[in-house]
């Protein structure tokens, strides 16, 4: 296997800093352990596990897995140096070349993106475990290696380059990796403006410069950006009405800031004199309403007009945080009333550049640069989703029915009788609430968020918050009580064909409610006045959730039902005459959505993107992403390109074929399921297993979210959030929940030749098989076994036994319908990924073991749990998308 020569280099590198800062006798150990686990890997050993862990005293473990987790992180960052998206069609002028000798025109494709939506919505689930002072220092050496492909010997400020790249590594290595305190709501949002603000906001109008390119012609600005961060409280208490102010006034406050740099910039280019060029009228009459009478610009009225709009921006910016920015303006300026007031002064001095030939001057540039950031982000950068939970939606509803006189026990009634009379208190005028009223602690909260949220409109524009996501919504009331709740704040207008900026967005997350998805979004549609509402719109979304899909019904049975919910939607929108939105909440490990998003949305079920398409970024994957400039830009891109292929290009499969392959996933699914829904809710003792053979309450020490791990009190395997199921299983290297089931369910299936026919023509379940490969790859039960140690409840070694023949059964099936004699032999890129880091994983899965083990047996020493949170992050880091 050929190395990286980026892996050895910065392995080489890390050496040196730990032989520097920890002494030779740390590194020799930490040496031998690293070269004796390669060898071993290398050597196909699968005998007794010795590695001399056991000479380490604790100090030296932690050190150890400090070294290791440090050197996986600079080999994710040598391997993302290589590019990102390699598949064919996966930037917009491939997939555009792509469709043209598939026989759809550009103009076509061009007439697509008029009504398009893409959009990356970034959420702060907690699966990232790295601090952003690490990612940080991480993404400076990702630059200082860029100098040095390009034959640097030097920075820009004079140091030697290898020196300046060694100086990061040794900041790394003396940064703590671990958070003290738990983070935050504020935290969560400040992580994601630094996203926004470095990589986001340049890359954005580059990336649609080129695609105006691959065009031929302006495309419409149909990439955008989302956020859940400060209006996500389902769950976690710590979001309320301040929070969300809190995210909505610093993402305005770093746009507008982001606009007057780009200002400043601009008038200092344009310094054309009237004296050498011709002046509109438009322009002249904005360089006089500026007030900027200096003489030295008299003859420079693009100067003196970007002065103006300078000024009245920077009023902006003190209206939104009480300050004066960084840059003050040299007069005041009355403020914009909107962000499209701003980009008509923005035009006007565009079309003045493009009135005097054709230069160059108006097309593109950093006018065209900042006018489209402006259509894009707004005064608000990054539209808000509100989430809360339809059981609190109910209880909050039935309180202030209640105090109104209008209806003793809401809960008590039916589903008919809840909606008709939502129905009839959302034809009216009449509130429910009123000023005086004393309500609980719940209901005053969620009025709380609603208040600010109309005040948000009214100061930053309809676009910061247009989406309002229901978890758990199992009905139309679930539906109408979102509406009921917006129209106490005044965004809810009744009427034959009601209006509302904001759109209440029905989450479908088990299995069970993504089977009625159809039957509730076709009974909201047969409301007159919602259908009228909805079709004034244009569109509805419908968000399908992956993580507890999957927690409910195992990989297999997750994602099938979900690409049946999705196809089953589409013609129910198709009769309504609405658009299909579909939001797909999908998080970095396989058993929460995770793999290449490029072919996930290629995927997609024909007839079910049509250009809109919505999909939540979270954890991990946020910084492995869009943690620099060039894998955003490849990223957005891929997403954005799979949009247009999965809207255009004809579908994979013939009718037959199609009806053929469904009735056989349906077989498949079903066999899963049961296998599945055997194991997790139906073995005796499971539950205890599972938190014994996993670090799942030490996963729930970590300080890496401001939510709790768990919706409530409960430790029912039904109540425990996604995100520590999945992250905890793959701790332990058995990764359960993205592959258990699914090795029952293709063995089980009698026509084999059909399930290969399959997975040749179909991509959906060739996405599905080679995500599954790479589960299993990543997973390794020799390395459980080791977990075992931890079990002590009756029956623990006996279900272990299932789960690794089942393990044994997958691992088979999907080399008899893929045709390989190996996991990932048609993916030998990340075949060699792996196995550079199961050789620094395993001794680390070991290490975690034996402090677990110390821990749970009382020890009190610190750097038990220091080392064995170290452990966490650094088997996360190495596995990378594990949560």
């Amino acid at each position: 296997m050929k190395q990286n020569p980026d892996i050895k280099f910065l392995g080489r590198v890390l050496g040196d800093v730990i032989r520097t800062y920890a002494g030779d006798d740390v590194f020799r150990r930490i040496e031998y352990i690293r070269a004796a686990s390669v060898d071993r890997h290398r050597g196909g050993d699968a005998g007794a596990i010795d590695l001399g862990l056991g000479a380490l005293d604790l100090d030296e473990t932690l050190s150890f897995v400090h070294s290791f987790m440090l050197f996986s992180m600079l080999a994710n960052l040598a391997e993302d140096r290589q590019g990102v998206a390699t598949e064919p069609g996966a930037d917009i002028a491939q997939a555009i070349a792509k469709l043209e000798s598939e026989g759809i025109s550009r103009e076509r494709a061009l007439a697509l993106a008029e009504c398009a939506l893409v959009t990356p919505v970034l959420t702060a689930h907690p699966t990232e475990v790295r601090r952003k002072s690490i990612i940080d220092h991480r993404n400076e050496i990702a630059a200082l290696m860029k100098l040095r492909d390009a034959g640097r010997l030097e920075t820009d400020g004079g140091d030697l380059l290898e020196r300046a790249i060694q100086r990061q590594v040794a900041l790394l290595w003396q940064t703590r990796p671990l958070r003290h305190e738990r983070l935050y709501v504020s935290d969560e949002v400040e992580t994601a403006l630094a996203y926004f603000r470095e990589s986001f906001l340049p890359v954005l109008p580059a990336l649609y410069a080129r695609w105006h390119r691959a065009f031929g012609a302006r495309p419409p600005s149909f990439l955008r950006l989302g956020s859940w961060i400060g209006g996500d409280r389902d769950g976690n208490p710590n979001v309320t009405a301040e929070t969300l102010e809190y995210a909505l006034a610093r993402a305005s406050e770093t746009v507008i800031e982001s606009y007057l740099d780009q200002l400043h910039q601009l008038g200092a280019d344009l310094s054309i004199s009237s004296e050498l060029a011709s002046v509109t009228p438009e322009l002249a009459a904005l360089a006089e309403a500026s007030g900027d009478a200096g003489k030295a610009r008299e003859d420079e009225p693009y100067r003196r007009a970007i002065a103006g709009v300078y000024a009245r921006l920077a009023a902006n910016f003190v209206a939104v945080t009480g300050r004066e920015p960084p840059r003050r303006a040299r007069f005041a300026g009355e403020a914009y009333a909107s962000a499209d007031a701003f980009r008509r002064d923005l035009d006007v001095i565009q079309a003045a550049l493009s009135a005097d030939g054709d230069g160059g001057l108006g097309r593109g540039g950093a006018i065209g640069r900042l006018i489209r950031s402006v259509e894009v982000c707004g005064f608000h950068l990054a539209t808000l989703d509100l989430r809360q939970n339809a059981d609190v939606h109910e209880r909050v509803v039935a309180e202030l029915l209640k105090s109104a006189g209008v209806e003793a026990d809401y809960l008590a009634l039916d589903e008919a009788k809840r909606a008709a009379l939502l129905r009839r208190e959302l034809a009216g005028k009449r509130l429910l609430s009123f000023p005086d009223a004393v309500y609980g602690d719940e209901t005053t909260s969620e009025l709380a968020i609603l208040c600010s949220t109309a005040a948000a409109h009214a100061r930053y524009g309809a676009q910061c918050i247009t989406n309002y996501v229901i978890s758990k919504a199992a009905s139309v009331s679930d539906m109408l009580e979102v509406y009921v709740l917006l129209k106490e704040v005044g965004l809810f207008h009744p009427g034959d064909a009601p209006a509302c900026p904001i759109m209440a967005v029905p989450l479908f997350e088990t299995i069970d409610d993504l089977e009625r998805a159809t039957a509730i979004i076709g009974a909201y549609f047969a409301l007159p006045e919602f259908a009228a509402m909805t079709n004034a719109r244009g569109h509805q979304e419908v968000m399908v959730g992956y993580s507890d899909s999957n927690k409910d019904g195992g990989y297999l049975t997750s994602v099938w039902s979900l690409h049946e919910t999705s196809a089953a939607l589409a013609p129910v929108f198709e009769r309504a005459c609405v658009a299909l939105q579909l939001f797909h909440g999908r998080g970095g490990a396989v058993g929460r959505g995770g793999g290449s998003s490029f072919a996930a949305i290629r995927a997609q079920p024909s007839g079910t993107v049509n250009g809109r398409i919505r999909i939540t970024e979270q954890g991990e994957m946020i910084a492995a992403k869009y943690g620099t400039r060039e894998s955003a830009a490849a990223n957005l891109e891929a997403m954005a390109s799979a949009t247009l292929l999965a809207s255009l290009e004809p579908p994979a499969l013939s009718v037959k074929d199609a009806k053929r392959f469904a009735a056989a996933m349906d077989a498949i699914s079903a066999t899963a399921f049961t296998a599945y829904r055997g194991l997790v809710y139906e073995t005796a003792g499971f539950k205890d297993f599972f938190r014994q053979i996993t670090p799942i309450s030490e996963i729930a020490d970590l300080k890496i979210g401001s939510r709790p791990a768990s919706r409530t009190k409960s430790d029912r395997i039904e109540d425990l959030r996604a995100i520590p199921w999945v992250f905890s299983w793959a701790q332990a290297r058995i990764m359960l929940p993205g592959w258990y089931g699914a090795g029952r369910g293709l063995s089980a299936f009698e026509d084999q030749k059909l399930l290969r026919d399959m997975a040749a023509a179909w991509p959906f379940l060739a996405t599905t098989l080679a995500n599954l490969e790479m589960v299993l790859a990543k997973s390794d039960m020799g390395i459980a076994a080791e977990y075992l140690r931890l079990v002590e409840s009756k029956g623990g070694k006996a279900i272990f036994e299932t789960i690794r023949g089942a393990w044994t059964e997958t691992h088979d099936a999907v080399l008899a319908v893929t045709g390989q004699s190996r996991l990932l032999e048609r993916q030998p890129a990340l075949a060699e990924s792996i196995q550079l880091r199961l050789p620094y994983i395993e001794p680390l899965n070991l290490l975690q073991v034996e402090l677990i083990k110390r821990r749970r047996a009382g020890e009190d020493d610190p750097r038990i749990h220091e080392g064995i949170q170290l452990s966490i992050n650094a088997i996360a880091t190495a596995l990378r998308n594990s949560g």
